[in-house]
């Protein structure tokens, strides 16, 4: 059985949140910010990390690869 991701939840929690609020970013810097915390942590370990492991938040947030597979 395949380990779960270390920062599926966070990804997933991004995702709810960007679909909550119409996918106005600013309203989700929290959840974000959790993100990269758990990337910073796991990025060795986590595929959801692929897009965020390199950006940082002063970089332009369009660019930024949000993770499928949430349910």
């Amino acid at each position: 059985m395949p380990q779960k991701d270390p920062c599926q939840k966070q990804a997933c929690a991004i995702q709810t949140c960007l679909q909550a609020n119409k996918y106005v970013e600013s309203m989700c810097e929290d959840v974000i910010r959790e993100m990269r915390r758990c990337c910073k942590t796991h990025a060795g370990n986590s595929i959801c990390c692929s897009g965020f492991k390199d950006s940082n938040p002063t970089e332009s947030k369009s660019n930024t690869k949000l993770p499928v597979g949430c349910v």
